[in-house]
């Protein structure tokens, strides 16, 4: 189907690619746009061709300003308010319960919601000239709906310093303070990106759903509760075809033929 706010392709790779592209708005994310991503990552969700997800942006520097700040100040009712943000987390949860796995492809400034967005990801590639912050305090605002994301990947100090003071960090801290998975420049960066897709594509899809199913679910539970999960989780993987077909042509010594089951 086709979108307004944003460009979707799958290659023949199993790769699919969802990049931002409303490029008049630097990608903030406005109803629209957050109704297109809902809609193309639930294309590639139910999809069997798709492998994995790289979200980027068409944008030379930025990957999003983040949330439309228009609809902050907007004269609607309030509770039109309240179900228009609604969006952030259906969407922060569709990426998490994908089944297949994410990178984030930061070519450019990541800024405000658009941090949330870049960390529902399972990984983040960045060029060396990407910035990330939440600079929403600083026009009277408040990071509300990615501070759960926030704190889930960063630090608590970091994470207030974040939150409190508004100011942007390179990418290379963001890599040390742990937003950010690899830095490259920006001339390898498509196929860094590219290579990391590729890779994660060639996994056997049912046991990156069941593993990625587990990550989501077991991230914020009691420890008794994970193990317990993740036993179970376990014992099921034992009883599909490609656990053994991945033991069978690692003994071998050839390349494993998934079937998906």
């Amino acid at each position: 189907m086709p979108y307004a706010t944003l460009r979707y392709d799958v290659a023949e790779s199993g790769v699919a690619t969802i990049a931002l592209d409303h490029p008049e708005t630097r990608n903030a994310l406005s109803d629209e746009l957050l109704d297109d991503l809902l809609a193309a990552f639930a294309a590639a969700r139910d999809d069997d061709a798709v492998r994995c997800v790289v979200l980027t942006s068409t944008h030379e520097k930025v990957f999003s300003s983040g949330g439309n700040l228009g609809g902050f100040a907007a004269d609607v009712p309030l509770v039109h308010k309240h179900f228009a943000t609604q969006r952030f987390p259906r969407l922060f949860v569709l990426i998490g319960e994908l089944g297949k796995p994410t990178i984030c492809a930061a070519n450019g400034h990541v800024l405000a919601g658009a941090l949330g967005l870049a960390l529902a990801c399972d990984l983040i590639v960045a060029t060396e000239g990407a910035t990330f912050g939440t600079p929403e305090i600083n026009v009277g605002v408040f990071p509300f709906m990615v501070m759960a994301l926030i704190y889930r990947n960063v630090g608590r100090k970091k994470t207030s310093e974040l939150l409190l003071l508004g100011e942007r960090i390179d990418a290379h801290e963001a890599q040390r303070i742990g937003i950010v998975n690899r830095v490259v420049p920006a001339e390898h960066f498509d196929a860094a990106v590219d290579g990391w897709a590729t890779t994660l594509a060639s996994k056997s899809p049912v046991l990156m759903k069941l593993g990625k199913d587990a990550m989501f679910r077991q991230q914020d539970m009691a420890f008794a509760d994970a193990l317990e999960l993740l036993h179970a989780s376990l014992t099921v993987a034992f009883a599909t075809e490609d656990v053994r077909e991945g033991v069978t042509a690692f003994f071998e010594k050839r390349e494993p033929e998934w079937k998906g089951r």
